[in-house]
Formats: C-alpha cells, structure tokens, sequence
C-alpha cells in the first residue's frame, strides 16, 4: 500500500484473428504496436527499403519526436535487422527524414496506428514467429522462421524472406 511504485499489467495476444488496425485505437496504441515492432526489427517480415523507411519515420516519432534525436545515432531501433546494411547510415537518414516530414503535425499515437496500416498488409502480420533448425527435409534450409496466423503456418527462409511452405488449418499434412 505504501508503494513508491504504480504497475500495471499488459495482456497480449499471441495471435491475432480478427485486428484491423483503426478499429480499436486503445489496443492498437497500448498492445498492438508494441506486439508487432520487435518482430519488424528482428527482420522476421520481408519489406521494402522504402516501407522500411516508411515504418522508421513512424517509429522514430513514437520514441524521439519529442527530444529529436539524431535519427544516425538511433538506426538500430528504427530499422529491421537485416536491412541496415542495404544502404549507409547518410542513405537511412535521408529516406528517413524525407518520410517524416511527410507526416507532418501526427502524433505519437497516431504514428502508431500508421505503423500498424504499413505492415497489416502483409502476409505475415499479427503472425507469432518461431526461429527453428530442421534436419527432417533437405529440400528445405536448415535454418528457417515459422510463422503462424490466422490464415495459417509459414515456413520461411529467412535470406530473403522467401516462402517455402504454406497451408492454411483446414489442410492436413502428411
């Protein structure tokens, strides 16, 4: 009762069957967003140079709008792990900043549910990811990422993104 401490307990889906992003701006701004944004810095979904650049500029507004910083300084945390090296930082920058002045005037929290309407138009969106080694196939890589959504299973190279395997819950396997 004395506590100096609030907490507060966040409940987050493992995944999603029926998230439209705008439809529940609450739970877009205080779940989805921070369910989704680890998985696109992972690099688990495949995007564009330009989406990503896209995302960066939203992101950046939802961590650094306020104190401006150094979008070089911060490429890390804006970008997905396996596009950093697409382009120098100079280049990152540069889309970065072109995308954020596009937004001009959005919020924090209206960044977030732009965030959201970028990736719900993947594939892989609201998916659950699952780094795994399989030895079973060889005509699949030994490395790859499940990803599991409402539409079903993936299997995923991770170079590149490329899908190998889909099937959806109705299909059964061998």
């Amino acid at each position: 009762p004395n506590s100096k401490f609030t907490y507060q307990v966040f409940f987050m889906r493992k995944l999603w069957s029926s998230t439209v992003p705008g439809k529940d701006r609450q739970a877009d701004i205080i779940f989805h967003f921070h369910q989704e944004l680890p998985k696109l810095l992972r690099g688990y979904h495949q995007c564009t140079n330009e989406e990503a650049a896209i995302l960066a500029a939203l992101i950046y507004r939802v961590k650094h709008a306020e104190s401006k910083v150094d979008i070089a300084s911060v490429l890390k945390s804006l970008l997905p792990s396996d596009l950093l090296k697409k382009m120098s930082s100079y280049e990152w920058k540069k889309e970065i900043v072109r995308a954020y002045n596009k937004d001009s005037g959005m919020s924090p929290d209206e960044a977030k549910v732009a965030f959201l309407k970028v990736i719900y138009r993947w594939p892989t969106y609201g998916s659950a990811f699952f780094e795994v080694t399989q030895v079973s196939d060889p005509n699949l890589p030994a490395n790859l990422l499940v990803a599991i959504n409402k539409q079903g299973l993936n299997l995923i190279q991770p170079e590149g993104k490329v899908r190998r395997v889909e099937g959806n819950y109705g299909e059964k396997g061998d």
